[in-house]
């Protein structure tokens, strides 16, 4: 998953039976096209072996994107990712089973799109991602 710092907004996610580096290049992607950021973004992420993948590391170039890494063996320093995954699994799959892939897939998209429409945020003043956009936009479109 590829998560705005901003509003906490889950921008690009996929999904497979392994962890993979196509799977983190068509999240980036996902989560490119959903914003199309200005050259000079920075992405974070954790020092898994998909995200120093030479097809990832060349997507972040060709998309102007500046990679940056936790530090080794420091979850800390990936917190608001680690606690989207933690929250997932204490919220919605914690004691689930599935028949196969395409249960759990399904289950976990459902929890995505409520996470970011509806699920409040005490960083974002109890307001969901999707509601703390438009709160920000409407902001902006007053300022300007």
């Amino acid at each position: 998953m590829v998560l705005d710092l901003f509003s906490r907004r889950i921008v690009g996610w996929s999904m497979g039976e392994a962890i993979a580096a196509e799977l983190a290049c068509r999240a980036l992607d996902m989560a490119w096209y959903s914003r199309l950021p200005a050259p000079g973004l920075i992405f974070h992420s954790d020092r898994g072996s998909q995200y120093a993948s030479g097809c990832y590391t060349d997507l972040l170039a060709g998309h102007g994107i500046k990679a940056s890494m936790s530090r080794k063996g420091n979850c800390w320093d990936n917190a608001c990712s680690e606690t989207l995954f933690g929250s997932l699994k204490v919220e919605r799959l914690h004691g689930l089973e599935f028949n196969n892939h395409r249960e759990g897939k399904d289950v976990t998209l459902a929890w995505l799109l409520w996470y970011d429409g509806s699920r409040m945020h005490s960083t974002l003043n109890y307001l969901s991602p999707a509601q703390f956009e438009r709160q920000a936009l409407a902001q902006l479109a007053l300022a300007a």
